[in-house]
């Protein structure tokens, strides 16, 4: 039955996205971050293939444009009852509740751990795996993560995501459900790229500030 509802679902999505455009992308990115079930490696990819042809619905950066916010708004869903209902209200929902979306007390605890064990910066590559992306803006919410550093850190990873996963729909073309396949197999690998991806973003960050400070240094004793 289960198996049923969610081909039922993915059906319902992919009619959705190619009749509707880019607002159906993004009432479905904003259903992803809600109901998990809904899955982004089917989304996208699809999205992205729609972006052939010369009378293509989509374009690869409308659709990570889009898909971004859409996403983005959907993750305030889970950041606002973090905020404002604490963590025994959501475990609370999530008992009473949760099996409708698929998700449990256990996949909020792993997305606490990933919170207290990687800080802010989970927000961002967080955003690449399956239920941890949607989840994951419940500590954001508990911490009271100030709002537009958590906004801008989901809007970087949901968009790097996006463009990934359409780009490879492209790629594939009519083939682009394989993509989702391709996710499933090597999710690890993907978490693994999103963290590197971030350490090499922040250690970028840090040279040019030391660059910086280096070169106002010289400057000044120039001057003396």
């Amino acid at each position: 039955m289960l198996v049923n509802l969610l081909n039922a679902i993915n059906e319902w999505v992919q009619g959705l996205i190619s009749t509707m455009g880019y607002p159906g992308l993004a009432f479905v990115m904003f259903l992803e971050n809600v109901f998990p079930p809904i899955p982004s490696e089917l989304v996208l990819p699809l999205a992205g293939w729609l972006t052939l042809g010369e009378n293509a619905s989509f374009s690869l950066w409308g659709v990570t444009v889009v898909g971004s916010l859409g996403a983005l708004a959907g993750t305030y869903v889970f950041y606002g009852l973090g905020r404002w209902f604490g963590e025994d209200r959501v475990r609370y929902l999530l008992r009473r509740f949760g099996k409708w979306l698929l998700l449990s007390e256990q996949d909020l605890d792993v997305a606490l751990a990933w919170f207290a064990k990687y800080g802010e910066y989970v927000i961002f590559f967080g955003r690449m795996v399956p239920i941890v992306r949607s989840l994951i803006s419940v500590p954001a919410g508990l911490a009271k993560m100030n709002l537009p550093r958590y906004s801008l850190y989901t809007v970087i990873g949901t968009a790097l995501w996006s463009f990934l996963l359409a780009f490879a729909g492209r790629l594939l073309g009519e083939s682009w459900p394989v993509v989702s396949e391709i996710i499933d197999q090597y999710e690890h690998v993907v978490l693994v790229l999103g963290v590197l991806v971030v350490v090499g973003f922040f250690g970028y960050r840090l040279w040019q500030m030391r660059k910086a400070a280096a070169d106002k240094q010289k400057v000044e004793m120039s001057n003396e």
